[in-house]
């Protein structure tokens, strides 16, 4: 079976890129700084591994967030060892297969959202070391991660 690939780029194009196969975790965010960021009441996004990402062009930086310098767009921001790629820069809509596994915040849910049926809820970040999938018994809260 050949391996998925996507495509995405920023709203004028100057920024492109490509993933390959399946995303490590997918989620939304409801934190302060996601909400901002995007402009909406949450984040959707999926990770993958850094060596599943290829781009071109030229982004800028704001923290953990990446943008196209050009139109302004949120562009994936690229990790150490993984990549968060904002899903609604991908190319194709709706996004086949990329079905969020957890939510973050929850405690800044609007109201009028409901939380995702089988999602992992999580009140502020994830676990260190949970895949969104995993007990998070005895485990330290950690960084933002998406």
């Amino acid at each position: 079976m050949p391996e998925i690939a996507r495509s995405g780029s920023c709203l004028c194009g100057g920024v492109q890129f490509r993933v390959a196969g399946e995303p490590m975790r997918v989620g939304l965010c409801h934190c302060k700084d996601c909400r901002k960021t995007s402009g909406s009441a949450f984040h959707a996004y999926a990770v993958w591994p850094r060596q599943a990402f290829e781009t071109s062009g030229i982004t800028s930086t704001y923290g953990t967030r990446s943008f196209c310098p050009t139109c302004g767009s949120r562009v994936p921001f690229v990790g150490e060892d993984e990549v968060e790629v904002t899903i609604g820069s991908l190319d194709i809509a709706p996004t086949e297969g990329l079905v969020p596994s957890y939510e973050l915040w929850t405690g800044r849910r609007e109201s009028w959202l409901q939380a995702l049926p089988a999602a992992r809820q999580f009140e502020h970040d994830r676990i260190a070391g949970d895949s969104a999938a995993g007990d998070e018994t005895g485990l330290e809260p950690r960084q933002r991660s998406a």
